[in-house]
């Protein structure tokens, strides 16, 4: 063998260690979080550790039901307010604007995606946080009684302040990915709808949207992936109160996320804590892994299908 090809295989066997080991990371970490929270699975039901909302460490008691709840309010509120704004945002780029204007409102959407998430906390609590507190509830109050949460003793540090804030961090990413899905919808399919006299709208509506929904579908669930892990700025403006389970959108929230981050480190000496936060912490990752794996499987099978 010469030297160029010794090399050539060398070179080719150190990339595939590192690729192996890249992806070995992740069965590390699911592993890790698994073995750590195993003591708690030893002792603890897992269905009283999630239908629980009783959160006292010193007192052996470790319920995630209420940081779970708070994590779906926020998720929830996020998915209602990003979906329909990052649908018509991508549509309106991809099928609309002149591409001189596409070319300038890109880098800022990718701009909003780099933006580190303690800005968006602090921008929540300067913000969103005051507009909730004195005219989103008043405003209710006034002109929905009947509005079961309504109530003066709102602070604004809310699951929907966390949903608002959140909504904000994951368009960039369901838009770039939506506008990607629609462009590569074949042209000859707009043409042959505008020829047989449909109006742009109906194009879009009844050709666009019906050939790209599987992959739109796929942009809304890795934007709900990427909402599951965002701590900081769910930290510092949903409230997170403790031992609180909240029934509204206007209680506060303590998402899981907030909670690992929050509390990891402390008390470490009580029993069984370390184990719970981790627990968590694995419950999280589970989640977050599922709608990886069915949100790109879903945009690799596009790509398949139109190759």
């Amino acid at each position: 063998m010469n030297t160029r090809k010794f090399k050539d295989v060398v070179a080719q066997k150190i990339m595939f260690l590192l690729c192996i080991f890249v992806v070995s990371l992740a069965f590390l970490i699911i592993f890790g979080l698994y073995h750590r929270s195993m003591p708690i699975l030893a002792e603890k039901n897992l269905k009283d550790i999630l239908f629980s909302a009783i959160w006292h460490p010193a007192q052996g008691q470790f319920g995630l039901a209420g940081f779970i709840v708070g994590t779906l309010w926020v998720i929830g509120i996020a998915t209602i307010l990003a979906v329909p704004l990052s649908i018509l945002t991508a549509t309106y780029l991809s099928e609309y604007s002149h591409r001189r204007i596409r070319e300038y409102i890109k880098p800022i959407i990718d701009l909003l995606a780099g933006i580190s998430p303690v800005i968006y906390g602090v921008w929540g609590v300067v913000a969103i946080v005051p507009f909730v507190r004195d005219y989103l509830m008043p405003f209710l109050s006034e002109k929905m009684p009947f509005f079961p949460f309504a109530s003066d003793n709102y602070t604004g540090f809310a699951a929907i302040t966390g949903g608002i804030v959140l909504a904000v961090m994951i368009c960039p990413l369901m838009i770039s990915i939506i506008g990607e899905v629609i462009r590569n919808v074949p042209f000859e399919a707009r043409e042959a709808s505008l020829a047989l006299g449909a109006t742009r709208w109906q194009t879009v509506k009844y050709v666009v949207f019906k050939k790209s929904w599987p992959g739109i579908i796929a942009a809304i669930i890795l934007g709900l992936s990427r909402a599951f892990g965002e701590t900081i700025a769910v930290l510092m403006v949903a409230g997170c109160a403790l031992n609180f389970f909240p029934k509204s959108i206007f209680d506060p929230a303590y998402p899981l996320p907030a909670l690992i981050a929050n509390t990891y480190g402390e008390m470490m000496s009580i029993p069984l804590y370390d184990a719970a936060v981790l627990l968590a912490a694995f419950i999280l990752l589970i989640v977050s892994i599922l709608f990886n794996i069915v949100g790109w499987g879903i945009l690799l099978r596009i790509e398949r299908s139109q190759s």
